[in-house]
């Protein structure tokens, strides 16, 4: 979210003569400052995939401004799929697809403490949350940083004026979506950390088994770490084919971000299988910590 908007706001300034880009900085300063953690809230819910914003039965499936003064705007609609935005202080919204001029008043970016006025947070669950709140530790998973997703619902957030970043310029919104995803795609290199620790798991339950040597274990094995260190590749390569932007930052190369996201689609599920074929049943059947004791 930071680098895309470093580089967009400056552009925008430069056709418009605005000032998001220096509005942008000083809130960067004070995001580095207090060390606030930033969720990037990009993807609305979007209703009829075939219309735009302003063509939706319902105006609130994309975040829109319902109310402007002379201090700043009114938002209203919502975000979803937010990962980390319940750890976040702050939340950038943004929009979420290519805008056209009917669609002006979707054109919004702006930045809003977690805990603002208007905001509520719907909180995704998992099959398997119950298990953490069992006695024992072996099932917390991560338990004082692990991940979590939540749908955020706006109503009638304020944005003041020097929290704003984008205001009406819809010709500016696929440049900012663009290079959001190119950067978010490049950054799924960190689902081959979670290969790592799997490929060492298949690996000592192997050990466990007494097979660690036999042909198509080892060969499963191999094939795990092929595939892990494919989606790292293509991430790694996409930073190093980076260019700079006019406003100093550098932007990852897009058809690489798109192919590390096209390998994460596919592979860690192949991953994951080839873990449950060395393990065997005992990995997806064993009791849990309460059942255990």
């Amino acid at each position: 979210a930071m680098n895309s908007l470093h580089s967009t706001t400056f552009e925008i300034d430069e056709k418009h003569g605005t000032d998001y880009h220096k509005r942008f900085l000083e809130f960067v300063k004070m995001m580095q400052k207090e060390n606030f953690v930033i969720g990037g809230a990009m993807t609305d819910p979007k209703g009829d995939r075939s219309k735009g914003p302003s063509e939706q039965e319902d105006p609130d499936l994309f975040t829109r401004i319902v109310k402007t003064d002379e201090n700043g705007v009114y938002v209203s609609g919502a975000k979803a799929h937010q990962t980390g935005c319940i750890n976040s202080h702050w939340i950038i919204l943004m929009p979420t697809i290519r805008l056209t001029e009917a669609d002006k008043d979707w054109a919004i970016v702006g930045a809003i403490p977690a805990d603002a006025k208007g905001v509520t947070y719907i909180y995704g669950r998992h099959s398997y949350d119950p298990r953490s709140m069992e006695e024992g530790d072996i099932d917390d998973g991560n338990a004082k940083f692990g991940g979590q997703e939540a749908l955020i619902i706006l109503d009638n957030v304020f944005i003041p004026l020097d929290k704003g970043f984008m205001n009406g310029e819809y010709e500016f919104a696929s440049m900012l979506v663009e290079r959001f995803t190119c950067y978010h795609r490049r950054s799924y290199v960190c689902k081959t950390g979670l290969g790592d620790v799997l490929i060492g798991a298949a690996a000592t339950i192997a050990d466990y088994n007494g097979v660690p040597k036999v042909s198509h274990i080892k060969d499963k094995i191999i094939e795990m770490t092929h595939l892990n260190e494919t989606i790292f590749a293509a991430g790694i390569a996409s930073s190093h084919q980076g260019q700079k932007m006019k406003s100093g930052v550098f932007l990852n190369d897009d058809m690489l971000a798109q192919v590390c996201k096209h390998n994460v689609t596919r592979f860690p599920y192949e991953i994951s299988r080839l873990a449950q074929d060395i393990a065997g049943g005992l990995v997806v059947t064993l009791p849990s910590e309460k059942d255990f004791r």
